[in-house]
């Protein structure tokens, strides 16, 4: 599985808003990734004030990384390009490159936003 943006922001937090059904599968997957691209969005978002982090947000990555043992997935040139090949269902440049490696690489998204199911992937609210 995969955890959008918000979700990760929740994880790191204690668990935030994710449903006990999400923080079980969480808990429970062989391996949980994260896309990069969320370390693009959490770090613009630390930039224009919309987010605070108690350290700069690489520490914030690295430290969430390793406690909860996530991995990380790469943006390659085949997620940026199906990414850009989706429907106009959703406009956020950061949630279509998740959304383009959930239909690659055939994993569930952990989100709470109904866009994501429009996609034919797997949702986890």
């Amino acid at each position: 599985m995969i955890l959008d943006t918000c979700a990760l922001l929740w994880l790191a937090q204690g668990g935030g808003t994710l449903s006990a059904t999400a923080l079980h599968r969480i808990d429970t997957a062989p391996v949980v990734y994260v896309s990069a691209i969320s370390g693009f969005e959490i770090g613009i978002k630390v930039q224009k004030g919309k987010l605070h982090l108690p350290v700069p947000p690489p520490d914030w990555f690295a430290a969430v990384i390793a406690h909860h043992h996530l991995e990380i997935l790469v943006l390659d040139l085949a997620v940026c390009l199906r990414s850009t090949a989706l429907p106009a269902i959703h406009a956020d440049p950061c949630d279509r490159m998740i959304i383009a490696t959930a239909q690659i690489s055939q994993l569930p998204v952990v989100t709470t936003d109904p866009r994501f199911v429009q996609y034919g992937i797997e949702v986890i609210s």
